[in-house]
């Protein structure tokens, strides 16, 4: 247990904290949903503690391993798309000893481990078309299956991560040009082919404010209530009016950030950012110190997923981006993210724990 000394503490307490800001506003909003969050936490810092006593160098060169990892992910979104209920309009939770967890995080978990491994070797060559080509295909699979469930916000995710680990190493111009013009004939497919009518609805919703104020735009308008109406100091626990009456939406996942402001205010809401900044930050430096690009990218995978949850998920709240479902990283309620993320945080910790000095 000596290696726990050599754990970044200051990552950690930023966890901590937003692990606690979720207790206390789920606490007030669904106190039988805190519980389980409460659970969640533990085995989340036992996934921590007990990751960081691996040493993940001597797996970077293990391509069995990693691959393995990948098609387990594949396997489990197959088995998802093929034998899950549907739950909220998509098939995204696959039910195990009772408990829902959704594939698509392990999907996410997966092409972290998988890019940094590819980008680690391919990086020098990386702007060859035959190298692009190829770590797209990784991404491809995975998209596919979550696409079909359909689950919008996870797919922007996992593209997100690809598109993330391609700007860092290396990429020209003309094929930054070009990925965005295959983006963008993406977009028009799925337009046109797989986005639901409630999905386009979202989104022409965020270019008209007005549109449908009690049905696509109804989410939105509460949260930027709750927000708006929290003061500096917010109206305390328990006395959020648009959470507590009902009116604020998925009040412990989509926007818990919202509900969490109007009980604890705008500072609240703002010590909520800086931990979640001290902990992108503290991640970026133990990536710049690691010592061998496979850890220095699995670091950057992270920063990327947790930053595209971020922005996607304050920006719904804000009324900034359409509302697609994406979790408030240790903040919203939920194990499977919750989980995941502690997976991806204890392989940073063992890089500290194992880091040559």
């Amino acid at each position: 247990m000596a290696y726990l000394k050599k754990l970044d503490w200051t990552l950690n307490g930023g966890i901590i904290f937003l692990a606690l800001a979720s207790l206390l506003s789920l606490a007030s909003t669904a106190p039988g949903l805190a519980w389980w969050q409460f659970v969640w936490f533990v085995i989340g810092f036992g996934i921590i503690f007990s990751v960081a006593n691996f040493d993940w160098r001597s797996f970077a060169s293990n391509n069995r391993f990693l691959f393995g990892i990948y098609l387990f992910a594949i396997l489990l979104l197959v088995i998802t798309y093929l034998f899950a209920p549907t739950i909220r309009g998509i098939r995204a939770w696959l039910p195990i000893f009772g408990l829902q967890f959704q594939t698509s995080e392990f999907a996410k978990f997966a092409l972290i481990v998988i890019y940094s491994s590819f980008f680690a070797k391919a990086h020098i060559g990386i702007a060859h078309l035959k190298n692009i080509f190829k770590s797209f295909l990784y991404l491809v699979f995975p998209v596919g299956l979550v696409v079909l469930q359909p689950d919008m916000g996870t797919a922007l995710i996992m593209f997100g991560i690809w598109f993330g680990y391609l700007l860092v190493s290396g990429l020209r111009w003309k094929h930054i040009f070009l990925a965005s013009l295959l983006f963008l004939v993406g977009f028009a497919f799925l337009w046109t082919s797989v986005l639901q009518e409630y999905q386009k609805e979202r989104i022409l919703g965020l270019f008209d404010p007005s549109r449908d104020p009690l049905g696509v735009n109804y989410s939105v308008i509460q949260s930027k209530i709750a927000i708006g109406s929290a003061g500096f100091w917010g109206k305390g626990f328990g006395q959020g009016t648009q959470v507590q009456l009902g009116f604020l939406p998925e009040a412990q996942t989509d926007f818990i950030f919202a509900a969490f402001i109007e009980e604890w205010g705008a500072f609240g809401g703002l010590a909520v950012v800086l931990a979640f900044l001290l902990i992108v930050l503290r991640i970026i430096y133990i990536g710049i110190g690691a010592d061998n690009n496979f850890g220095k990218l699995v670091c950057l995978g992270v920063v990327i997923m947790f930053l595209l949850h971020f922005v996607l998920n304050v920006g719904s709240n804000l009324g900034l981006l359409p509302v697609i479902g994406v979790p408030f990283p240790f903040l919203s309620y939920g194990g499977s993210n919750f989980l995941i993320s502690a997976l991806l945080i204890g392989m940073i910790q063992g890089i500290v724990v194992y880091k040559r000095f």
